[in-house]
């Protein structure tokens, strides 16, 4: 936890009182003092410092900082991915690792190989998942919470939902094993917004593909090797942000 992040509502006349796991990762972890000084921040909105006030070291922890926030929220970042509905264990670990590395939005749908017990999945309400959303962003020292759109039916998606959503995007990349076009080739001009669908663990299925490429996704493969969702979107998200970079 690199940063302490509050909700709008903690906040009492630039002061909070903090009783739960991050009071203890303070205490415990931090080891803070009175006058000591910690990173923190306010979800969807700025940073700052907060300076403890005072604390309890014993169980119920807690801890009073008084806040004051200096620095702006971070710019939405630049890329989008559009999910597949993966495993819930590999989509958690897909809701944190995304929220660190930096995505806008994480657009969640079905599609052929994506196993129906799978929407039965309490990690798809925002209750659940969004501790995982957290624990990305505390990991990453940032404030800016991803958008997450679940869309259980693929052919409504497509069809009536996608095609003003991609409105907003430069490229449209779909990442499929045994593509003949490499990233470098989809990506020839510096990127604005980027929306990038990754498939389910097998992959799209030729009909999904045709659908996408309909709506102007491009295709492209990362190589030979056939990679797990969630390490996917990992190398992905690297791979882009360093094609981003590399036109600066």
């Amino acid at each position: 936890m690199n940063i302490i992040l509050l909700e709008k509502q903690e906040l009492q006349g630039g002061r909070v009182l903090l009783t739960d796991r991050r009071a203890k990762h303070l205490i415990k972890v931090l080891q803070v003092q009175p006058g000591d000084s910690v990173r923190m921040g306010i979800i969807d909105g700025p940073k700052g410092r907060g300076k403890v006030v005072e604390l309890c070291g014993k169980y119920p922890f807690q801890v009073e900082l008084a806040v004051e926030f200096a620095e702006e929220m971070a710019e939405k970042p630049s890329i989008d991915l559009l999910l597949a509905l993966p495993r819930p264990i590999m989509l958690r670990r897909i809701f944190s690792q995304a929220a660190a590395l930096g995505v806008g939005s994480i657009i969640i749908t079905n599609a052929q190989r994506v196993e129906k017990s799978f929407w039965n999945a309490t990690l798809l309400n925002e209750e659940e998942y969004r501790p995982h959303l957290l624990q990305g962003l505390e990991q990453a020292v940032d404030t800016r919470m991803p958008e997450v759109c679940v869309y259980e039916r693929f052919k409504p998606f497509v069809e009536d939902v996608l095609p003003d959503r991609i409105k907003r995007y430069s490229h449209l990349l779909i990442a499929h094993p045994g593509s003949a076009d490499c990233l470098k080739s989809v990506i020839g001009e510096r990127p604005g917004r980027i929306l990038l669908a990754v498939g389910p663990e097998g992959g799209w299925i030729d009909y999904e593909i045709d659908r996408f490429a309909e709506c102007g996704f491009k295709s492209f493969s990362m190589g030979e090797r056939i990679l797990k969702v969630d390490t996917a979107v990992v190398a992905l998200h690297a791979r882009l942000s360093e094609r981003r970079e590399s036109f600066s």
